[in-house]
């Protein structure tokens, strides 16, 4: 829901800023420039699609994880779609996707609002459980059921290891 009212937000800014740019250097001009950063977008958006591609699968063929790869291809057709929406707030996001010093700030700023946003919903109680490894299957957390808690699935089963009291030593 907060994405979803963010999208609304940024879509009525980048249009508020389109018609008063518009209104101030004329229909013309404008509709150059949102045409011009269109084509950019498009370029951008076909050429690091298929550059990404390639240098992710060259690397998986050398046996290593693409990831900075991909990010950076993401990135890159993030930017170039942004390019490609009409208005200047998108097209100034879009640049900052494309120039690499410019990305890295973008990328830092993104983990802090991230980072932000999910401690602001921990202290309001808002986080969302799912079922994982440290979770039971009855909803319980950690330490809650006591020794007899149930195993993943609902299922009795004991666990399996290797008991070390603390008189013990160490192997």
């Amino acid at each position: 829901m907060p994405f979803l009212l963010f999208l609304i937000l940024f879509i009525l800014l980048d249009a508020i800023t389109l018609f008063s740019v518009g209104s101030r250097i004329g229909l013309l001009p404008s509709l150059v420039l949102v045409l011009a950063t269109g084509f950019v977008g498009l370029y951008l958006i076909r050429r690091e699609g298929t550059a990404a591609l390639a240098r992710a699968r060259r690397r998986m063929e050398q046996g290593e994880m693409p990831s900075n790869e991909l990010l950076t291809g993401a990135a890159m057709i993030f930017g170039g779609i942004l390019l490609l929406a009409p208005g200047f707030l998108s097209d100034v996001l879009g640049v900052m996707c494309v120039i690499p010093g410019a990305r890295r700030v973008l990328a830092r700023l993104m983990a802090l609002a991230n980072l932000r946003i999910q401690g602001m919903a921990y202290r309001a109680g808002t986080t969302r459980h799912t079922r994982d490894d440290w979770q039971q299957a009855s909803g319980e957390h950690p330490g809650e059921g006591g020794a007899s808690q149930q195993g993943r699935r609902g299922e009795d089963r004991p666990l399996e290891g290797d008991f070390i009291s603390r008189d013990e030593p160490r192997r």
